[in-house]
């Protein structure tokens, strides 16, 4: 499908009409939508679902992307919008509520992408509903749809030596983009809007969650016992309707505007009903109020009273008055964006108080005879403005204002991508201050009335590139993924409306990028993953076939040495030695010498030779840089914006300072002229933001994380390209790095021996949850490390063969790698053997050591330990592994299921590579007796 073309001579008007006629016709020549049709027949997890990505029209006219798995429906005609997020695999409706498509915040100023108006309540949406929502008229305008296949979003070097599983780049899908732009009425609705109610100063905003004292209750004779905190909830009334019971408090000075925000309930008075009544010092107050018992809204100015037709009692209204130079505008509003003026008055006097409640026709305190209704009324919000700010604010930047929204859905995971460009034809330009590229209204995963301290979440798991400051998946919230309140969720079950159910991706810090004509900005990705169950393992399945996806490199899994000294010979020797024993990587560790940041021409020539000297033996070599957990010095340090804060690390230099460009620009330089094949960068770019004018990379505290993140992507990103494999202690597998440490504290490798063992396959059991085995690296000190002394040292290798060797077990039977840090991998005939042997086991199974791992019983010292390796699609479907941690030999009869193998009925079972036997399954589930010498394991292969 290719793109409407727009005529840039065409009148607005009459282009928005052309292109919504064009949407009908796009949309009525795509295939109709139907769920049940579209919906996989088959496991995803096991075998890829036929139904491939497509765009399709649903019976309601809307825009359907899906691939059989989930399905995200828009709106095209009253303009852009998502209004339905589907599981097809649940059956489960996500969507509660339309929003924007994005927002941004440009010099300033809020504005909108796409999304309707006017849904009724928020708890649920019908697609009956959506026929007579509106197009938001302050919000960017829906103009075109492209659809396109996935491209790259960056190069990848694929080193298929070291990658056993299947990984398409770019990945399989296709990509549907959504363009918006302004009209001449967006923009004079916008201009109007600098002096509306959200430019205007806030005074007060009280939702009533909670009673503030600053209000006196007052009642009626005979509602003294009644309280205006009905069952808990504080500005519900529950009286007899001709009855009064309101909250006052003094009217800040220059209060311009009023509005509250009621729900009559059951209430039944006519000129009782709930309202707003302004108290002055020199007449009789100002009454707007509901009346239910007439269904229509009324005002009483002293004597003077009348009605007005249109008020619908099942409904929430939102009053509004607005004090203007002798004049006073009343008006009303179903959602608080769009209002109907009822009427306008003269008002020399100028209020002094407000009442908000129950009060009798006047606006004072009074009840006629008892009557028979009892109802419950409710007070949901006051919100008190004064005078506009700026509101002669530039908005000229709206001329020539291009935002793309891009989604990208992924053929057989129910996996969805979302990011924005920000674009501009005009020379001059404007300052993009942030952005929110995902504002998702979903339905809450648990209802509670009190608050919590941990909420149960919505079954998606979202993720961004921009992400750092974490080993852990979750890092992405540390920057711009977050779980918040819906304030404007007023039917949630949750009383003081606190209950996480809307995903938001924006920036924390902001980005501060100036957008000039000819260079769009790109937002970062967001990725959102529909889990379809609550199991943890099928969950965690589910991510990591999501990495393998988004980020194949990760399915890279060299196995690798730290080689603790840069001195040619021992660099050699090591190298040698890792070439006999089937190595494939050596890297110059932290402290061996290896100086990445020495850009002398003797450096560089040496450190190309010892490359060339790898090369010629098969091994990829690489070292060791500190980046971002160290001091510089002041000029270029990151400069804190407020007394008392500190960097992450404690120290760090800003990336954008004079020492930041010119460090990248020396790592560039150093794998170009030495061809080195490893990065190893330790304290990477933890998400320090920098308040510093003068540092050349930025402008100031702004745009400083921003910047610091992109000169670390892009690094990143070309070295994905050029095949230099990345191991990166934070969660930059997105952005391009390969590895990250699979978890486990440093210190822990000074306890002796024998803890350690059964500590590494607790650390891998754990770290393989939400990572696959071959994104984790471990790490075993052949040499002492952080102390520990002879107990907790395994050099000499040959007298702690036993532990070297079960080291070995736990790791390449966990398809795990490992630094394994000292001067040489063997130092005997017979430690060699024993290298070569478990070395020999990995490469042999490589392909389902590095597939999916599934956890049976986690390691605890006590019995046997047990994971189990899937591969549904390989020669090998399944690979067990068991461990006896115990001082005698055990025997256990075990059920293992084997349905993320997809074997059933029958499996041909081989134990410790010996010959293959059939046995009978119990569906998928396997009875196996296995028999484990002390302190060793055994495994078993399944075909």
């Amino acid at each position: 499908m290719t793109p409407f073309l727009i005529r840039p001579l065409l009148s607005i008007a009459f282009l928005w009409s052309v292109v919504s006629a064009l949407h009908a016709q796009s949309i009525a020549r795509l295939p109709v939508y139907s769920s049940e049709e579209l919906r996989s027949k088959t496991d995803w997890l096991l075998a890829a679902p036929a139904q491939k990505s497509a765009v399709y029209q649903t019976k309601e006219g809307f825009l359907a992307l899906s691939n059989g798995l989930i399905t995200r429906t828009f709106s095209v005609e009253s303009n852009g919008a998502s209004v339905g997020l589907d599981n097809l695999t649940t059956g489960e409706s996500l969507l509660r509520s339309v929003s924007p498509e994005a927002i941004l915040w440009i010099n300033g100023h809020e504005i909108k992408v796409g999304g309707l108006t006017g849904q009724p309540i928020q708890n649920y949406l019908l697609t009956g509903w959506l026929k007579t929502m509106k197009a938001d008229p302050y919000s960017l305008k829906l103009l075109t749809y492209e659809v396109s296949p996935i491209k790259k979003r960056m190069e990848w070097n694929r080193r298929t030596a070291w990658s056993t599983q299947k990984a398409d780049w770019p990945p399989k899908g296709l990509e549907v983009t959504f363009t918006y732009g302004t009209t001449d009425d967006i923009i004079r609705n916008n201009q109007n809007r600098l002096t509306s109610d959200d430019r205007r100063i806030k005074l007060l905003d009280d939702g009533f969650r909670s009673l503030s004292p600053d209000w006196k209750i007052v009642a009626s004779p005979g509602n003294q016992s009644a309280s205006f905190t009905n069952e808990g909830k504080a500005g519900e009334i529950q009286i007899p309707a001709n009855s009064t019971l309101f909250a006052e408090r003094p009217l800040p000075e220059k209060t311009a505007v009023v509005i509250c925000k009621l729900n009559s309930g059951t209430d039944q008075s006519v000129y009782y009903g709930p309202g707003v009544a302004l108290t002055f010092a020199d007449r009789p107050p100002l009454k707007f109020y509901l009346s239910p018992g007439s269904q229509q809204f009324g005002l009483q100015n002293g004597d003077q009273g009348e009605f007005f037709e249109g008020f619908d009692p099942a409904k929430s209204w939102y009053l509004r008055i607005e004090l203007a130079l002798g004049k006073v505008l009343l008006s009303v509003s179903e959602d608080g964006i769009g209002y109907r003026t009822l009427r306008t008055l003269d008002l020399a006097s100028v209020p002094k108080g407000i009442r908000v409640g129950k009060t009798d026709q006047k606006g004072t305190t009074s009840e006629q005879p008892a009557s028979k209704s009892t109802g419950r009324c409710r007070i949901e919000q006051l919100t008190l403005l004064g005078g506009p700010q700026n509101p002669g604010a530039d908005l000229d930047f709206l001329n020539g204002l291009v935002v793309k929204v891009h989604y990208e859905l992924y053929d057989g995971l129910p996996l969805l991508s979302k990011w924005v460009t920000v674009e501009t034809a005009s020379a001059e330009g404007f300052v993009l201050n942030n952005l929110r590229t995902e504002h998702l209204a979903v339905t809450e995963a648990e209802s509670s009335v009190e608050a919590k301290r941990r909420w149960e979440l919505p079954p998606i798991f979202a993720q961004s590139d921009f992400a750092f400051q974490s080993m852990a998946p979750n890092a992405s919230e540390n920057a711009c993924v977050e779980w918040q309140e819906d304030a404007t969720y007023r039917t949630q079950v949750n009383y003081n409306l606190k209950t996480p159910s809307v995903l938001v991706c924006q920036p924390r810090q902001g980005v501060g990028q100036t957008i000039v004509r000819g260079q769009p900005f790109e937002s970062m990705r967001l990725w959102e993953l529909l889990y379809d169950s609550g199991d943890r393992e099928r969950r965690g399945l589910a991510q990591r076939k999501m990495y393998r996806t988004i980020a194949p490199w990760v399915t890279e899994n060299p196995i690798l040495m730290h080689i603790r000294s840069s001195a040619d010979a021992d660099v050699k020797r090591a190298v040698d030695q890792c070439a006999e024993a089937g190595f494939e990587m050596a890297i110059l560790t932290f402290g061996s010498g290896f100086n990445i940041e020495d850009s002398t021409r003797q450096n560089r020539q040496r450190m190309k030779a010892l490359k060339d000297y790898a090369a010629s033996k098969g091994i990829a070599i690489g070292g060791y840089s500190l980046l971002a957990s160290r001091s510089i010095d002041q000029e270029n340090d990151v400069v804190m914006p407020k007394p008392g804060m500190s960097p992450i690390f404690g120290h760090s230099p800003c990336l954008e300072s004079g020492w930041g460009q010119r460090y990248f620009e020396n790592l560039y330089r150093f794998y170009k002229e030495t061809g080195m094949d490893i990065l190893e960068h330790d304290g990477s770019f933890p998400g320090d933001i920098c308040a510093s004018t003068s540092h050349p990379g930025h402008a100031g505290l702004e745009d400083s994380q921003w910047k610091q993140f992109a000169r670390i992507r892009d690094f990143y990103q070309w070295c994905r390209g050029k095949g230099i494999y990345l191991n990166v202690p934070d969660w930059y597998f997105l952005a391009g790095s390969n590895k990250i440490a699979m978890g486990y504290r440093e210190t822990n490798w000074s306890l002796p021996r024998e803890y350690q063992e059964i500590i590494e396959r607790q650390n891998i059991y754990d770290g393989t949850w939400e990572k696959t085995p071959s994104m984790g690296w471990m790490f075993v000190p052949l040499v002492e490390y952080h102390g520990g002394g002879p107990a907790a040292t395994i050099e000499p290798l040959k007298d702690h063969l036993p532990h070297y060797e079960q080291r070995m077990a736990n790791l390449f039977g966990a398809g795990v790698q490992a630094c394994y840090r000292g001067p040489q991998l063997y130092d005997a005939p017979e430690t060699k053997a024993v290298v070569k042997k478990w070395v020999g086991f990995y490469k042999k199974h490589r392909p389902i050591l590095d597939a999916d791992l599934i956890h049976l019983r986690r390691p605890d010292g006590r019995d046997y330990d047990a994971i189990l390796h899937v591969d549904a699609g390989g020669k090998e479907k399944g690979l067990l592994m068991v461990y006896n941690p115990l001082d005698e030999p055990i025997t256990r009869t075990l059920t293992v299921d084997l349905y993320y193998t997809g074997l059933k009925d029958r499996v041909a079972v081989s134990k410790q590579d010996g010959a293959f036997a059939s046995q009978p399954l119990d569906g998928s589930k396997l009875t196996l007796r296995v028999t484990i010498p002390a302190k060793s394991q055994t495994w078993y292969v399944f075909q």
